[in-house]
């Protein structure tokens, strides 16, 4: 069957990789600024979209990451941080995403007056009422930072196990990858793992495989965020594939920070073909100007994806789900009956 635009958007959808201050409102920004008083170096819409949006390859992950400096002013009181979750969940739910994982680190939001807790609270907060006005399942991963010390990380994996069946369902490791190897923060991931916490690292993006490979056996990540160079490595592809860890692919932006030269380029449809449990994500929406189903869309033209391809990558995305087991199964059985009723149809 031909597969439109129209009928990904209505599909139900699983998000797994998605930052909270890569995903805001170009007017909420505005707006939170003028609340606020924050200093904002554009004044307009289209101005600040010129900033924030990567029209072409950055090349580089560090200069990519600068323009959350903009976004992280305005996300640092209470208030700001409970908006921009619940607008990120109602955005979610105009493309029927059942559930998403939003992920953000604490200690970028503590600028203010704002202790670690007070950020997590607000970010439940916006879950919750995005949960009751749209019905969107929604948990928050907790990220600790490459380039900044492991000690913090540490105590981020501490507030994560305090908040364990409170909102907070995973752990990760953002940032720039090279000249900061995971191994490091093994000791906050001894301790996510030792309370029975889920984990996903940032590898094999801007670095590679040897940084995967660190995820995996230094840290015990049960996912790989993004993974775009692990096909270099075909003997921990195969690892990776037989102990079923997902990897969390987002097309878009792995161009956008120069990750592969071009999208013929990407090893997606590689990973796809050899089965290994590949999902699709938006990473930043707003940097990325992208949504869900844009990222599927543009799988599907790349790609020449059948609606068969479609489905496995939708179920893989409620199986990489951290959810618990019985969870993960009722949802995708509710979802498979409804991807085969549009088969059908």
């Amino acid at each position: 069957m031909h597969v439109t635009k129209e009928l990904i958007h209505k599909l139900p959808k699983a998000e797994l990789h998605c930052h909270l201050d890569g995903s805001l409102r170009i007017s909420t920004i505005l707006d939170l600024a003028e609340n606020q008083g924050v200093s904002l170096p554009a004044h307009n819409e289209k101005d600040l979209a010129d900033l924030l949006i990567v029209r072409d390859k950055v090349r580089n992950l560090e200069k990519y990451l600068q323009r959350f400096e903009i976004t992280l002013s305005v996300m640092q009181t209470a208030e700001s941080l409970q908006r921009c979750t619940y607008e990120l969940i109602e955005d979610a739910a105009s493309e029927n995403i059942r559930y998403i994982e939003i992920r953000y680190s604490p200690i970028l939001h503590t600028e203010g007056s704002m202790t670690i807790s007070e950020t997590v609270d607000a970010v439940i907060r916006g879950i919750e009422k995005g949960k009751k006005d749209f019905g969107t399942d929604s948990g928050i991963i907790i990220c600790g930072i490459r380039d900044i010390s492991p000690k913090i990380s540490l105590q981020l994996a501490k507030v994560a196990v305090v908040y364990k069946d409170k909102g907070v369902i995973g752990f990760d490791l953002a940032g720039a990858e090279e000249n900061f190897p995971a191994k490091k923060h093994k000791d906050a991931f001894y301790l996510i793992q030792n309370n029975n916490i889920n984990s996903t690292i940032h590898a094999g993006e801007a670095f590679g495989p040897a940084s995967i490979h660190q995820a995996i056996h230094y840290c015990s990540a049960n996912r790989i965020g993004h993974g775009t160079r692990l096909y270099e490595d075909r003997d921990l592809m195969n690892y990776v594939n037989d102990h079923r860890i997902a990897l969390e692919i987002c097309l878009s932006s792995n161009i956008h920070i120069g990750s592969v030269e071009s999208l013929q380029d990407h090893p997606f449809k590689t990973y796809l073909d050899e089965n290994l449990r590949v999902t699709l994500n938006t990473d930043n929406r707003l940097m990325s100007n992208t949504t869900l189903s844009d990222e599927y869309l543009l799988a599907t033209e790349a790609f020449n994806l059948t609606f068969g391809n479609i489905r496995t990558l939708i179920i893989n995305g409620f199986k990489s789900a951290f959810l618990p087991h019985n969870k993960r199964r009722e949802m995708i059985n509710s979802v498979s009956i409804e991807l085969d009723d549009n088969s059908n149809n």
